[in-house]
């Protein structure tokens, strides 16, 4: 690999570590406040979000897939390296949104995460790792088992925690309160 062929990887790892910086720079806590760092948390816990993975967790590895897919039909031209970045970009962007006072207090009062006080730094950057994964596995998988995982993830969170990409999505924009009420029946 060349130094011009590194770089769009090395700019990749260099948007993570800021990323990382600026949650500190926010308050965020670097781990669980329980002082450990698991690979689980579960969902409705203090250490929800906190660990290095959750039930939302597979929504980012979806973020992968979808960006990969999305990247490749707006920018075909652009290298795979280039579009990693703009998916990159993307993610930490969201990381970086999710855990402001502002969106947290809106899932708080809007969304079935009624508890939630947003991500420990290693979740957050977990879940950027977990987008890289996606991405890469959008790369190698054709194109029926990139569909597979997306739908077989979504079915998955909605069966056993009554959430996923698409639920949280739709209850980020447009909350419904019959959707509400059926997650928080789970």
């Amino acid at each position: 690999m060349t130094r011009v062929t590194r770089l769009p990887y090395l700019v990749t790892g260099m948007m993570i570590l800021a990323t990382a910086a600026m949650l500190l720079a926010m308050g965020r806590a670097m781990i669980c406040p329980c002082g450990h760092v698991d690979l689980w948390g579960a969902v409705g816990s203090a250490e929800a979000n906190m660990q290095l993975a959750d039930w939302y967790t597979p929504s980012h590895l979806l973020h992968g897939l979808l960006f990969y897919a999305g990247l490749w039909a707006v920018v075909p031209r652009l290298s795979v390296g280039w579009r990693l970045v703009l998916a990159t970009g993307l993610e930490c962007a969201w990381e970086v949104l999710e855990n402001t006072d502002a969106v947290i207090g809106y899932y708080r009062a809007n969304t079935v995460s009624g508890e939630y006080i947003g991500d420990s730094v290693v979740n957050s950057v977990s879940d950027i790792v977990i987008m890289l994964l996606g991405f890469w596995l959008a790369r190698v998988l054709p194109v029926w088992a990139c569909v597979a995982l997306v739908v077989g993830f979504e079915v998955l969170t909605a069966l056993l925690v009554r959430d996923g990409l698409a639920l949280n999505i739709l209850m980020f924009v447009w909350p419904i309160d019959a959707v509400l009420e059926w997650q928080k029946a789970g």
